[in-house]
């Protein structure tokens, strides 16, 4: 289950993760096979990038089951330019997605602050009240291709809190296929497909002045499910959808 490096020179490397690979280690005991140990294998010299021994050189994250792109640093200096990109939304990303259900509109924006309890992150209404610990998280979609149960969607996560882009279209109403922490009770999940149809297909931002832009195809399982999908039917356009909101999926 290793990544496949598809670029990499003194300041950098992008690595395609494979579905089932986390990035790291949980704390010092945990002996699993993760993103950050394959690339010690590699690169012992990244040990000490970023000063965080669990998680050396890792600038951003994907949850173990979405595959797709992911920059490492190889230097400090490097880092620091990364994770400063990252905090003031410079880095542009997209995720190819599938979620459940029609989606009407044809693109969108869900912006709807974000909590963390527990190991679950949920959308909180209240966000605006000075007690709560809930972060701004802003997803754009655009839609690719509709199917009979299902919608193929192209993401532009605007923020990069944990689990946003699951949470948000489970928000309203439309969980990514097969996620069976935000599915909510149906589940949904496609003949043949286990794990989320979620996929980093694109990065771009710049390393030194220099811009790096890469794209990632859809893995095989995905693709496979893609191909296995029933179209849909043919549906009038709704009269009232020029008119709705972002949200108006919900």
């Amino acid at each position: 289950m290793e990544p496949e490096i598809i670029y990499e020179d003194s300041d950098i490397i992008v690595l395609d993760k494979p579905a089932g690979l986390v990035i790291h280690a949980t704390n010092e005991k945990d002996n699993r096979e993760t993103l950050v140990s394959f690339l010690i294998s590699q690169y012992p010299e990244i040990q000490n990038v970023g000063g965080k021994t669990l998680r050396p050189g890792i600038v951003h994250r994907l949850d173990k089951e979405t595959s797709g792109l992911i920059v490492v640093a190889k230097n400090n200096d490097t880092f620091d330019e990364l994770k400063k990109q990252f905090a003031e939304r410079k880095i542009e990303k997209k995720y190819m997605a599938l979620v459940s259900g029609r989606l009407e509109k044809d693109s969108g924006t869900i912006d709807m602050p974000l909590i963390k309890i527990g190991a679950r992150v949920s959308v909180n209404v209240r966000a605006q009240s000075s007690n709560t610990k809930a972060k701004e998280a802003v997803t754009g979609y655009k839609v690719l291709e509709r199917f009979e149960e299902y919608t193929l969607v192209e993401v532009m996560p605007k923020t990069g809190r944990m689990h946003q882009i699951r949470v948000h279209f489970t928000s309203i109403n439309h969980p990514i296929a097969c996620d069976k922490l935000y599915g909510r009770k149906s589940k949904k999940c496609p003949a043949g497909l286990y794990r989320h149809f979620l996929h980093a297909s694109y990065l771009k931002f710049k390393v030194k002045n220099a811009l790096m832009e890469f794209d990632s195809e859809l893995p095989e399982d995905l693709e496979k499910t893609i191909k296995s999908l029933p179209p849909e039917a043919d549906q009038p356009a709704s009269p009232s959808e020029s008119e709705a909101g972002p949200l108006a999926e919900k």
